[in-house]
């Protein structure tokens, strides 16, 4: 007997049992389905990050007082771990850029082909109001300069920037986010500019509106205003505005120059000591985001925990599965050894069929992983994502669960006596 032959009597075999064909795939099919899934998940939450926290490009950095906090599942501390593999307390005196600092920086920075920005962040509680309409306690506000915008890659569909009298003189004008003005004054956008609206109770003149840019991860940019950052500290004054200095090159060849000119300069401005580390961090758009894909890695590894966990339950059904197949194909067995078949076909055929099953499985659960963490990425408003690695991991380890799973039933099975199947009840 050939092993097409074996083959293709495994694939009538399984065909011809359909509700236990089916029982088992399913079974096998959710276990790599939480895998695929999750994994799918993670990848568009990784996209995400990308084009969020990379959104001034890989030519651009950003001068903070202290280190983003990127971290899931729980507080984490400034650390950072020396080259023994020590982890040791970073320098960072929690001493915030000032604007005396910040304004100083923008007008001594003189690296050629570069753009400054200064920014500050004006609370997430604010009240918008028009008329009788008024939006929710959470809308968030930007102060900025005229380069804000070009620096953190927002682009205005109505309008126009701000100028820099208007920064200067600190008036109260704002170019405001999509959804507010969608709320406000419908469509088209321009029928906003030059309106005025109230932040807080305290009027502005709409001078632009911003391009729809979604949500991302709770934060979304289209809830939000941006004005001076000299209106928000006459306005809004609180103890203690830090500021946030954006720096942009045009050869991104030079980019490793332009941080080093960049810190050289902040350190002397805040006197810092030549054997002292610096109390301020350089996030360059790159390192933000390998920041953010390895706070991730923790899920990935739950992910194939639980995938794992749940195909050992799913092996050990299929097993059983199979020993109830030997047992009730005991006199098939026997047929076939009495007519000259040999316990190796007899082997072949079990464990070809635990296969059959398990890559069936494999392709619905890959399939049922891929459109759950797409549903994922739609809440993300990310594109569509195939995790192409996991897609052959998902066949393999299913390969491998039906043919350990096959191997006792299939072992079982090849050991019958003839006589005593052919008699069996």
């Amino acid at each position: 007997m050939k092993f097409a032959d074996v083959f293709s009597l495994s694939l009538k075999t399984v065909g011809g049992n359909k509700l236990r064909t089916a029982l088992t795939v399913t079974i096998i099919a959710f276990g790599i389905m939480a895998l695929v899934g999750i994994i799918t998940a993670i990848k568009a939450m990784n996209q995400k990050f990308s084009e969020s926290f990379a959104s001034m490009g890989a030519n651009a950095f950003a001068i903070r007082y202290k280190e983003r906090n990127i971290s899931f599942g729980g507080g984490s501390k400034d650390l950072t771990v020396s080259k023994k593999g020590k982890k040791e307390k970073k320098s960072n005196l929690n001493k915030i850029i000032t604007r005396r600092e910040a304004e100083y920086f923008a007008h001594h920075y003189s690296f050629p082909g570069t753009a400054t920005s200064l920014s500050i962040f004006g609370r997430s509680d604010n009240i918008v109001s028009f008329n009788e309409k008024k939006t929710s306690p959470n809308v968030m506000m930007f102060g900025g300069d005229e380069n804000y915008l070009d620096l953190n890659a927002y682009k205005l569909i109505a309008g126009r920037n701000m100028t820099s009298s208007e920064i200067k003189s600190a008036q109260n004008v704002c170019i405001v986010g999509y959804e507010i003005i969608k709320r406000f004054f419908g469509e088209p956008a321009d029928k906003a500019l030059n309106h005025t609206i109230k932040i807080n109770s305290i009027p502005y003149k709409v001078i632009g509106v911003l391009e729809e840019k979604g949500t991302t991860f709770g934060f979304n940019r289209d809830n939000m205003l941006i004005t001076s950052y000299t209106n928000i500290e006459r306005n809004f004054s609180k103890p203690n505005y830090s500021y946030v200095i954006a720096v942009k090159v045009n050869d991104i060849a030079s980019l490793e120059m332009a941080v080093g000119e960049a810190e050289g300069l902040l350190r002397n401005i805040r006197k810092i000591n030549i054997i002292d580390d610096s109390n301020f961090s350089i996030d360059r758009s790159d390192s933000i985001v390998e920041k953010a894909m390895n706070s991730l890695r923790f899920l990935t590894i739950s992910a194939t925990v639980i995938g794992l966990i749940t195909l050992i339950g799913a092996a050990i059904g299929l097993m059983n599965i199979m020993l109830v197949s030997v047992a009730e194909r005991t006199k098939e067995v026997g047929l076939i050894k009495a007519i000259g078949g040999k316990k190796k076909i007899v082997k072949q055929q079990f464990l070809i069929e635990a296969i059959i099953i398990s890559i069936l499985g494999a392709i619905l659960g890959i399939v049922l992983g891929i459109l759950v963490g797409n549903a994922f990425s739609i809440v993300l408003n990310t594109g569509f994502v195939v995790p192409w690695a996991w897609i052959f991991y998902g066949i393999a380890i299913c390969t491998m669960v039906g043919l350990l799973a096959g191997i006792y039933p299939a072992i079982k099975a090849g050991r019958l006596n003839p006589i005593d199947a052919l008699r069996y009840e």
